[in-house]
């Protein structure tokens, strides 16, 4: 189905860039004022702070819950800006709207639960409130895909996607791992859908913060939230990953915005070189799947196996290697000749099955 989609209608300094701060966690009246003041004194317009914070294992920090939204009431009154939290259940979202809270976001835990995700459409049902919904902790398009929908059937057009990274077992430079192919497909599947990157959550690092947020601006993504605390060394939840008020407006002041809408005419003879090289690649796999059931023919005759692990390793070290010798990053390279060798494997089993 296709989203429905209303403009977010949220205030922002120039034509695109959207930015919402905030710390983590909302932990002390004292914290979450001082946070708003230092925030709207560098121009920002949209406050964030987490009230209910789900936690991995029980005896964390897991937020002070309604005691806190009278001081998100607060903020809002006080410095103009507004405010927003994080909703995981109906009664979150009625205590949010009770006191005021301008702009709702759903959690990556959250958007992976489609029953929760139902539950919270349904008490969304009537409401005009801007929604953004972060993508699951698992690299799932479609899943992310249909939380977003499930919120946009309860009636809500005002709708956003953010971009936090996705999950991974294994040691890695970001807490999560960006893969931009998958919000950058979400952008050509639905192009009118507003994408959020935060980067607090992708780098996990504060000094990662700067090089994310340019990234994802060179990509063309609508704004950022991130985590902004008066005192991070000090702060109840995620301390590593959030910046003062300070350094997020130098940040801000560092980005460079592209325009998306600047003509491409400069480029159309190097659009056109691009079409007549991808028309080559495809003449190329076309002969070489030609080879390939020519090999399935031989190997069913001489009653063979159709995988063979020996000469599967040996292509993918030799174009790793040579990929590396023509500028290109081994793991790219292998992973193409991997797609390229499972349609081979497809092909030449299809003959040996005839």
């Amino acid at each position: 189905m296709e989203l429905e989609l209303q403009s977010l209608n949220l205030p922002c300094d120039d034509e695109r860039l959207i930015v919402m701060a905030g710390p983590c966690s909302a932990e002390t009246e004292e914290q979450v004022i001082t946070t708003a003041r230092q925030l709207a004194a560098k121009g920002c317009h949209m406050f964030r702070a987490g009230v209910w914070k789900p936690r991995t294992k029980p005896g964390g920090f897991e937020g002070n819950g309604e005691t806190a939204l009278p001081w998100l009431k607060t903020v809002k009154e006080e410095t103009g800006m507004m405010v927003a939290t994080e909703v995981a259940t109906p009664e979150h979202v009625e205590l949010a709207l009770k006191y005021g809270v301008d702009i709702l976001w759903v959690g990556a835990r959250t958007t992976a639960n489609p029953f929760a995700m139902q539950a919270l459409a349904d008490s969304l049902c009537g409401v005009d409130v801007p929604v953004f919904v972060k993508n699951p902790v698992n690299p799932d398009l479609e899943l992310w895909i249909g939380a977003m929908e499930r919120i946009n059937q309860a009636g809500v057009k005002r709708l956003a996607a953010i971009h936090r990274g996705f999950s991974s077992y294994d040691k890695k430079i970001y807490r999560n791992l960006p893969m931009w192919q998958i919000p950058i497909e979400l952008r050509r599947r639905i192009p009118q859908l507003p994408i959020i990157c935060d980067p607090s959550h992708i780098g996990g690092s504060r000094e990662l913060i700067a090089p994310l947020c340019q990234q994802a601006m060179d990509l063309g993504f609508d704004g950022l939230i991130v985590e902004s605390h008066c005192n991070p060394d000090s702060a109840w939840s995620d301390a590593k990953q959030q910046v003062t008020p300070d350094v997020l407006d130098y940040i801000l002041s560092l980005i460079a915005i592209r325009d998306d809408k600047m003509t491409t005419e400069g480029i159309v003879a190097l659009r056109k070189q691009i079409d007549e090289l991808d028309n080559q690649l495809m003449e190329l796999l076309a002969k070489r799947m030609r080879v390939c059931r020519e090999i399935g023919q031989y190997k069913k005759e001489h009653n063979m196996t159709v995988l063979q692990t020996g000469r599967y390793n040996e292509i993918l070290d030799k174009r790793g290697a040579q990929g590396v010798l023509c500028g290109m990053d081994p793991k790219f390279v292998k992973e193409i000749f991997e797609s390229v060798h499972e349609e081979s494997v497809r092909q030449q089993i299809e003959i040996i099955n005839k």
